[in-house]
């Protein structure tokens, strides 16, 4: 086959398995904040307080529990909102530090969550990760 004809074959094969039903495990559906959502970053540290820092650390520096966001791994460039968003809604496995796979936090709505990574996000910015 050549090179052309391997390119559309493969095209055509990405396609129906992109159309496909059983292409649901190739990316989680995650569901972000409804249209017109304005994120409060004081919102969302109270919601990171109630939720989150029991892992992260109350300064989001970290615990025995789970890793410091305020950390050059979770910079936008590393791991975008969505990828917070994913990891809120379905869970994420360790990768990166030793505490074990994060469990989802089905409390967490969308909304909810779109105001915990204004707060993460503006905390970053405050100690000079962006």
């Amino acid at each position: 086959m050549s090179k052309s004809g391997f390119a559309v074959a493969a095209a055509i094969a990405m396609a129906a398995v992109a159309s496909s039903s059983s292409a649901q495990w190739l990316a989680p559906q995650v569901r972000m904040p409804g249209k017109g959502f304005f994120a409060s970053t004081a919102r969302g540290k109270s919601l990171f307080a109630k939720n989150c820092a029991a892992c992260h650390g109350a300064d989001l520096r970290g615990s025995e529990k789970g890793p410091p966001l305020l950390h050059p791994f979770y910079k936008p460039d590393h791991h975008p909102d969505y990828a917070f968003y994913a990891a809120i809604q379905t869970g994420t496995r360790q990768h990166h530090w030793h505490f074990g796979d994060m469990a989802p936090v089905p409390a967490v709505r969308p909304d909810e969550a779109g105001h915990i990574i204004a707060y993460v996000r503006a905390e970053q910015r405050k100690v000079g990760l962006f």
